[in-house]
């Protein structure tokens, strides 16, 4: 990996990328993938979301967007066009509310 791979998206970085989404994508049910376009801070990413909303993102690169259906056999969508799903909204509001009841209990022990 050459000097300022990291900043180009190339290299190495996106091969243990995509392993990891290979991995994620096998321990989870109903994957579908929606990608983000480049910013001024990230390259194009892509945010995985199981069935149950459970989500991750990693960069993918404008190659690897194309890809990503292929190789990872689940849907893709452009989230400019669909926007994310409810699902995955739901998983956060859920995980906000573990984390109180847990910072609570924590207090009151």
């Amino acid at each position: 990996m050459g000097l300022f791979d990291r900043f180009r998206g190339t290299g190495k970085r996106n091969t243990g990328d995509l392993k990891y989404l290979r991995d994620w994508v096998g321990t989870h049910h109903g994957v579908e993938a929606f990608i983000e376009p480049k910013t001024t801070v990230t390259d194009v990413t892509a945010v995985l979301i199981a069935s149950d909303g459970e989500w991750t993102r990693r960069s993918v690169g404008e190659a690897g967007a194309q890809r990503l259906s292929s190789q990872l056999k689940i849907p893709v969508y452009d989230v400019q066009k669909v926007g994310y799903p409810q699902r995955m909204r739901d998983f956060d509001a859920r995980r906000r509310i573990e984390r109180k009841r847990a910072m609570r209990r924590e207090l009151e022990s």
